[in-house]
């Protein structure tokens, strides 16, 4: 194993809340341990096997639509709930996390740790910013990602 840690912010900053994912990423900008790989992405299944392959550890940020839909409210999945949870979910991706989750299981791609931190969002209309329900949320979304990252890099405090 390499040790190699990836975050994915999944989303698109245009479409309001769906945007929560590249934010996360942003903010966590000299916040994690050095090699840890940033990454935003749309999405696309095929994209974001790329950006995680060869790594050990996965993080996922995703925006998350759900019945009944709770707007800040904030989910930690492991990649079988994520499958079962975001198939079929509300997106503005042409294909959702799930259904990635499955074509990566399905090439043997997934890799050996991914976890999603997933946020329920409020609108995911055309337009910039995130609504006062996700960016209330948005710093303790951040905090999980970060503490999600230091525990795959072996350490248990901030930096």
């Amino acid at each position: 194993m390499s040790g190699r840690v990836v975050v994915i912010g999944v989303g698109n900053p245009l479409r309001g809340d769906d945007g929560v994912g590249p934010a996360a990423v942003e903010a966590l900008r000299g916040r994690v341990p050095d090699g840890t790989v940033l990454a935003v992405s749309d999405g696309e299944p095929a994209r974001m096997l790329d950006l995680w392959r060869g790594a050990d550890t996965v993080v996922v940020v995703e925006a998350l639509r759900a019945r009944p839909n709770r707007p800040g409210e904030l989910h930690t999945l492991t990649a079988a709930d994520a499958a079962t949870r975001t198939a079929g979910t509300a997106s503005t991706h042409a294909l959702g996390l799930g259904e990635c989750l499955a074509l990566a299981k399905a090439l043997d791609q997934l890799p050996p740790s991914l976890v999603v931190h997933a946020m329920q969002v409020a609108d995911m209309e055309l337009g910039e910013g995130l609504s006062e329900a996700v960016r209330s949320v948005l710093p303790e979304l951040i905090d999980r990602v970060a503490a999600s990252v230091r525990q795959a890099h072996g350490q248990d405090r901030e930096q």
